[in-house]
């Protein structure tokens, strides 16, 4: 990123352009502008907002945007693949641990989808119908047995 940055400063210190003419002219941040120009990425948190300010910023300077974008693919490309191993494990490890933990936590709900709401009602008129026939069930007991006890 070192090497765009300067490609960048360079072009436009050609130019005889001031960073705070080029802001006004581009509408990008001073502060983005310095720290592209000096490399430093780590600053920005949006990479598609970075990759859109070295778009517009090369156009500004007559510069192939097309060859900066590529460039700055390429960089982050072996910057990200840098990664050690271990810690790419280390985040899967954490990313199941808290896959595991929400499901853990969501065991108590009840999902409620038009199938299972079919399933329910098919099994509560079962026990409905189960009920009264108890209780017409217990209704004939008792009055077979005050019958009895007259």
């Amino acid at each position: 990123m070192n090497e765009i940055g300067m490609d960048l400063k360079l072009a436009r210190e050609a130019s005889s352009v001031s960073l705070e003419e080029a802001s006004n002219d581009t509408s990008i941040p001073l502060e983005a502008l310095e720290q592209i120009e000096e490399g430093s990425i780590g600053s920005f948190k949006d990479i598609f907002k970075l990759k859109e300010y070295l778009q517009t910023y090369s156009k500004y300077l007559g510069l192939d945007p097309t060859k900066i974008i590529d460039s700055f693919n390429e960089y982050m490309f072996e910057y990200t693949s840098k990664i050690p191993l271990d810690d790419l494990a280390k985040e899967i490890q954490a990313q199941e641990r808290e896959k595991e933990k929400i499901l853990e936590e969501t065991n108590d709900i009840r999902v409620v989808t038009p199938y299972l709401k079919k399933e329910k009602t098919k099994h509560l008129w079962k026990y409905l119908i189960m009920a009264g026939v108890i209780l017409v069930l217990a209704t004939i007991t008792i009055i077979w047995a005050i019958q009895q006890v007259m």
